[in-house]
């Protein structure tokens, strides 16, 4: 209430404020004081005359003017400006002015504005709807509840997927196995527990990570999400073979619409398993056309990326020859001689790794 009457109130002062001067009496048309400096300037005429000043003609028409503004004072004394007669014609505009203007406001705002809203305080300003919410502030929302009841499993359930896509991995990790605490066990909780570990070493499947897909399959056989981070544990360790046929036998089980189905196809194309599908004819046709530049480009990306996947497991004796073989063609003798070095340092304390690695190297000339 104490609203409205402020804003009343500085309606009507700035309505006064310009409505003012319409309602004012306006000056009376003062021509005594006009008519007497004519006839002071007739005056000055004679005088003037009498000294030589000016002549006689000159005199005469100045005479003559200053007597016409004389004559039309005097008319404008009998007869004042017909302004001063509108004063209750201005007052009324005034009046009807200054109450038409908020009536016809408040007859709009009526049926447009929305009059019986009630105030929204400044607390509940910060409670925007959840979808215009950011996800950091979502997830602070869920992680402030569950620090209020950590035995909610939905809770849980909910806020481990969303960190695993962010890419907070320990954070998911801790967040599956509440999951897992509070709501049971299950194949796909399990599974989603080994990819947030194998996700937490940066895509490799380590010891724990393959423990939890082991769990995952016991609970389901079919598990596909378990079944292929095996199939990647196997190839990570060097046994492609096992890998591939992992893979065949998921691909053999796959709906032919399952979306999973490419990512296997690739997998098995990656390890060189039978039944891994060829290159296109696009993709050969553009591998053809490319020019010698984008073609160079397209080999070193290939072998940058074998060499980063050795790093992270360098018991495969087969990547480690590819690698030198590689560096050997394109003529980077020291980045040959370098990678030989890990491949001896990353299997010196398995004997038959070390066994086949030196064959290999035998066999491309190198001293094994």
């Amino acid at each position: 209430m104490t609203l409205w009457f402020v804003f009343a109130l500085m309606t009507a002062a700035a309505s006064f404020a310009v409505l003012w001067p319409l309602g004012r009496r306006g000056q009376p048309y003062n021509t005594g004081s006009e008519a007497a400096v004519y006839r002071d300037q007739l005056a000055e005429i004679d005088r003037d005359l009498a000294s030589g000043l000016i002549g006689s003609s000159e005199a005469d028409a100045a005479r003559v003017e200053i007597g016409r503004r004389l004559l039309a004072a005097a008319d404008a004394r009998r007869d004042p400006p017909a302004a001063s007669s509108n004063i209750k014609w201005r007052r009324s505009v005034a009046v009807v002015a200054l109450v038409g203007l908020p009536v016809l406001a408040i007859a709009i705002y009526l049926p447009l504005g929305s009059p019986q809203l009630g105030d929204f305080p400044l607390a509940q300003r910060d409670r925007a709807p959840a979808a215009a919410q950011s996800i950091d502030s979502l997830l602070a929302q869920v992680e402030a509840h569950l620090e209020k009841d950590p035995t909610d499993g939905r809770g849980w359930s909910v806020l481990a997927p969303v960190l695993a896509r962010l890419g907070r991995y320990d954070e998911a990790v801790r967040a599956y196995r509440n999951s897992i605490t509070y709501n049971g066990d299950s194949a796909e909780r399990r599974a989603d527990l080994g990819e947030a570990i194998a996700g937490a070493a940066g895509g490799v499947v380590t010891a724990d990570a393959k423990a939890e897909f082991e769990r995952a399959i016991a609970l389901n056989a079919d598990a596909v999400k378990a079944n292929y981070f095996l199939g990647l544990a196997a190839e990570q360790d060097g046994r492609s073979a096992e890998a591939a046929s992992i893979w065949r036998a998921m691909l053999a089980k796959a709906p032919p619409n399952a979306p999973w189905r490419p990512l296997l196809q690739a997998a098995l194309a990656r390890v060189g398993g039978a039944g891994a599908p060829a290159p296109s004819d696009d993709a050969v046709t553009a591998a053809n056309e490319m020019s010698g530049t984008d073609r160079d480009a397209m080999i070193r990306g290939m072998v940058e990326r074998l060499a980063t996947r050795l790093k992270q497991n360098g018991s495969d004796v087969d990547g480690w020859l590819r690698l030198v073989r590689a560096y050997m063609v394109m003529g980077d003798h020291d980045k040959a001689r370098g990678a030989l070095t890990e491949a001896r340092q990353a299997v010196a304390n398995d004997a038959e790794r070390l066994r086949q690695l030196n064959d290999g190297l035998k066999n491309l000339g190198l001293d094994g």
